[in-house]
């Protein structure tokens, strides 16, 4: 246990150095949430919705936070360690180098939910915004979206074979993810192709999943968003597991 308290402090150091993530995870978030808030506020998400812009936010934001350090952040480091033989060289050591990728899922945890926290705190005191439905079920949701995009982040860092490849194959996941999944436009506007090519998406069923736990709807409602989620974790985590590489 302390030698992993020694890597997640430096490992904690080298993150805060390099502010991607504080960028990425947490201030653009915040910042999108605070720009949508005052200009949209409680109006409608769209006509017809019987909820508000700033209530289909929240619950795309905070996926977001998970996303930008499960897909962008996860494999640039994990390839990045790869690539100068950082994790080849723990393996002859006492220190496993399996520490250093739980240091790194504790990092983008501590992220993720520092990122939930602040979006939470800024939507209620300035904008008045409450969960109308369970707590427990959001942040389970919450939990479970955030396995679904670390798992895909480590199986992305752990099979490509330098820095560039896991870069180009996150820009890939990410930015079409974060366009059409419903983080930006809502998606019940979407026309019908489009919500179908966005139906595949991991992000879109975690928002979908968070948007259902927010506003009290039906379980049932979101139980494919719950299978979809979960399977995806569970087979990048398996694939993670047959084909990492260390070296």
């Amino acid at each position: 246990m302390k030698t992993f308290k020694v890597i997640f402090k430096t490992e904690m150091k080298l993150s805060f150095r390099g502010m991607d993530m504080i960028i990425f995870a947490i201030c653009m978030p915040v910042a999108v949430l605070l720009i949508l808030g005052f200009i949209y506020g409680n109006k409608p998400a769209f006509e017809g919705a019987d909820y508000s812009f700033l209530e289909q936010s929240f619950a795309a934001l905070t996926t977001i936070s998970v996303c930008a350090g499960g897909v962008m952040g996860l494999p640039l480091v994990i390839s990045d360690y790869r690539s100068r033989h950082i994790l080849k060289r723990f393996k002859v050591t006492p220190v496993s180098p399996l520490m250093i990728l739980l240091a790194q899922v504790a990092i983008y945890t501590i992220y993720a939910v520092v990122s939930l926290i602040l979006l939470y705190a800024i939507a209620s005191v300035l904008f008045g915004y409450q969960i109308r439905g369970s707590l427990p079920k959001f942040l389970g949701g919450f939990v479970l979206v955030m396995i679904s995009m670390f798992s895909i982040g480590m199986f992305v860092g752990g099979i490509a074979p330098n820095t560039k490849t896991a870069g180009v194959i996150a820009s890939i996941l990410y930015f079409p993810m974060l366009i059409f999944s419903g983080a930006t436009l809502p998606y019940e506007i979407m026309p019908a192709s489009l919500q179908k090519v966005a139906d595949i998406m991991p992000l879109t069923q975690g928002i979908k999943l968070l948007k259902a736990a927010s506003l009290g709807l039906e379980v049932k409602g979101v139980l494919l968003s719950i299978i979809v989620t979960s399977a995806i974790a569970l087979l990048c985590i398996l694939l993670s597991l047959r084909f990492f590489k260390w070296d």
